[in-house]
């Protein structure tokens, strides 16, 4: 089994920073995808960021390219989200999720096994 606990999230007003982590424990090795994902109240949950530990590289929804940047400690079993120019848009549950094997489907939240219990990121003017 593997527990993922976020942390990170809060209260930020327009146009601020926050930077969410996800901290992996239990049987972490050869844990390979690590994404994140939010939701909002009345939306399905929306792919953000996915990292490979194998391949190293990480990936991007669009709209997300250049304001978020997903990291990981593999050392700590870490993985990171900074968040940047947020808006009132941004205001969401925020969730980590890890995979065993990385696939094509990194952007499916099916694809991953385990997932945090979220952590909530309000954005306000």
């Amino acid at each position: 089994q593997v527990q993922l606990v976020e942390s990170g999230g809060g209260l930020v007003q327009t146009g601020g920073s926050l930077r969410l982590s996800c901290a992996a424990s239990g049987r972490t090795f050869g844990m390979d995808a690590m994404g994140w994902f939010r939701q909002a109240p009345g939306k399905e949950r929306e792919f953000l960021a996915a990292i490979s530990r194998s391949r190293g590289i990480a990936y991007y929804t669009n709209s997300m390219k250049g304001r978020f940047t997903i990291s990981r400690d593999n050392a700590n079993n870490t993985v990171y989200l900074q968040m940047n120019s947020l808006t009132d848009e941004d205001t969401a549950v925020y969730y980590c999720a890890a995979a065993t094997s990385w696939s094509g489907s990194y952007d499916q939240p099916s694809w991953y096994r385990y997932w945090g219990q979220g952590t909530q990121v309000t954005v306000s003017s």
